[in-house]
């Protein structure tokens, strides 16, 4: 029998999906229009946000900000913009929707994806925090967490940092332990203090050393004194010595450190030389108590002794 033979429409099954079918057909072509619109709006959306981001980009390059900031603000953008657009397309979809069971749904939302996403919008805040505020910026050389995290920013985005240590390795920092912590800028200025302490002999004269002293520091090329003049303190007294802490501006940077300190120490070595002040060794002295006599025994003395005193057998 041919297909066309079949009853379908008295058999109550088909009956009833014919029935389903024709009714959604006549549902969707009655909301032809407004499935038309919405989609003509989510394309006015996509063109909205490359307009807005684009916008964003040329009022942040004129305002010399820095990039990572200036994506940040346009990927906020186009967030803000596809939300509106695709919130309003909802509602011209399905007109029971309002905006404001929309928001509420959305917020009821947002607050279980917050629960679940804690650490990674954290993260997200305290990098947009960084970035607008912008303690320390990509170069610096920081130190944070009681200094085990110390190098040179290299790169910083919305939810973690990368740090540079300065035997090559790289640390990829989140950015909620630079915000809640207290973070040390080394770089923050072109120059830096630095000191030393200087052992000199109790028999130098405490004023001639302090003079050889600023007079070799001075003529170092990597000390700044045209920032500020170097200082030297006699500080304290050692075990064998009189303690000077002498004190002079530099280069911020690490390497700028112990390269000035390593031309200071050879200065002060070539001064003290040339002044004859001695830089004392370590010494201890030994007190014996008069009642308690220690016996001295020389090679001699051991074979003169009697054979019935000697404490090892002989063979």
């Amino acid at each position: 029998m041919p297909l066309e033979a079949w009853p379908l429409d008295d058999i109550p099954f088909f009956s009833l999906l014919l029935a389903e079918i024709e009714q959604y057909a006549l549902g969707l072509v009655s909301a032809g229009p407004r499935i038309a619109a919405a989609l003509l709006l989510v394309l006015l959306t996509w063109g909205l946000s490359k307009l807005l981001r684009l916008v964003v980009s040329r009022i942040a390059h004129h305002a010399r900000l820095r990039r990572n900031l200036t994506e940040v603000l346009m990927m906020l953008t186009g967030i803000i913009v596809w939300l509106v657009g695709l919130l309003v397309a909802m509602t011209l979809l399905f007109p029971s929707v309002t905006p404001g069971k929309a928001l509420t749904t959305l917020g009821l939302g947002s607050i279980a994806v917050g629960f679940a996403f804690k650490d990674v919008f954290e993260n997200f805040l305290a990098g947009l925090l960084i970035l607008i505020r912008e303690p320390f910026k990509i170069g610096d050389y920081i130190a944070t967490n009681e200094r085990r995290i110390e190098g040179v920013v290299e790169e910083i985005t919305v939810r973690d940092s990368h740090i540079r240590r300065t035997d090559g390795q790289l640390v990829v920092v989140p950015n909620a332990l630079l915000f809640q912590n207290p973070v040390v800028v080394r770089t923050d200025r072109d120059v830096r203090r630095t000191a030393i302490m200087v052992p000199v002999a109790r028999t130098e004269n405490a004023d001639k050393t302090r003079e050889v002293l600023l007079t070799a520091v001075r003529q170092v090329d990597s000390v700044r004194d045209d920032v500020r003049d170097v200082q030297v303190f006699a500080k304290a007294f050692g075990d064998s010595s009189v303690d000077f802490e002498v004190a002079w501006w530099t280069g911020s940077k690490p390497v700028d450190i112990r390269s000035s300190r390593d031309q200071v120490v050879r200065a002060i070595k070539r001064a003290f030389d040339e002044a004859d002040i001695e830089i004392p060794l370590p010494y201890r002295t030994l007190l014996f108590r008069e009642d308690s006599p220690i016996p001295l025994t020389t090679e001699s003395n051991r074979d003169e002794q009697p054979a019935g005193d000697s404490q090892r057998p002989q063979a």
